[in-house]
């Protein structure tokens, strides 16, 4: 069993199900002490029982919360390494048009997706800084590339925001990448897409949905020393849904 981040201690938000669950299964199976950081109390406890991990409920829209879970992880494991933001108001988005949706809940949706991976990046980095630097992945989606209104802006304001907070932490020794997941077989696509998540396939060059499993790699290795050259990028895990000079 690989062990590339024992003594690491790994932040994973929205980790109560679906890719964050999957993610941080993954980074407890290969050493690194795990905070499940969810508001999904039930669920989130759940996983982190299952794992070894630290369950905290956070709402990564709130400074306070934010501040409140990273003071939960360096009381119970003494700092943190790695922070995955993948947290996301997703399955049960409402559909509508930026010029027409409510503006009470587009600017709660913002502050979840576009928003939430600032808020938890200003809550971690100086315990990360303290141990002598970092990793973050943001969760960005293929959606930021094609026309999927305010949900796609959102992803494409977080991938500006990983190539910002690249130069702003690099010096601290924090790398920060995104990854860009195409269609992924997750209950919220599901109740999201409903049958059409079974047309998606045909627009891909591998004719099958993804599955959270297919982005652990990528996340993993982002997140690891393997990369430590690696930072500001955007890595698409799509099967071939885009394709970008």
């Amino acid at each position: 069993m690989s062990t590339r981040f024992t003594d690491k201690v790994a932040v994973v938000t929205g980790a109560a199900q679906g890719i964050g669950e999957a993610y941080a299964r993954a980074l407890a199976r290969e050493g690194a002490s795990v905070v499940v950081a969810d508001l999904n109390a039930d669920a989130g406890e759940e996983v982190a029982a299952d794992i070894g991990g630290l369950f905290v409920r956070t709402d990564v829209s709130s400074h306070e919360s934010a501040a409140a879970m990273a003071e939960a992880a360096v009381a119970a494991y003494g700092g943190i390494d790695l922070l995955v933001n993948n947290a996301a108001i997703y399955g049960d988005m409402e559909f509508d048009l930026l010029i027409s949706v409510d503006w009470d809940y587009y600017r709660t949706f913002m502050s979840v997706n576009m928003d939430g991976a600032l808020v938890m990046t200003r809550a971690c980095y100086r315990s990360m800084q303290q141990r002598g630097g970092g990793s973050i992945v943001n969760q960005s989606s293929t959606a930021a590339y094609l026309y999927s209104g305010f949900y796609g802006l959102a992803k494409t304001g977080l991938n500006g925001l990983t190539q910002q907070l690249a130069h702003e932490l690099g010096g601290m020794g924090i790398r920060v990448n995104a990854i860009a997941p195409g269609p992924t077989d997750t209950a919220a696509t599901h109740k999201q897409a409903g049958d059409a998540a079974r047309e998606l396939v045909k627009g891909l060059a591998l004719k099958r949905m993804g599955q959270p499993e297919d982005l652990v790699g990528a996340c993993l290795f982002l997140l690891s020393d393997e990369a430590s050259w690696v930072t500001g990028q955007i890595v698409a895990v799509d099967g071939g849904q885009t394709f970008r000079p």
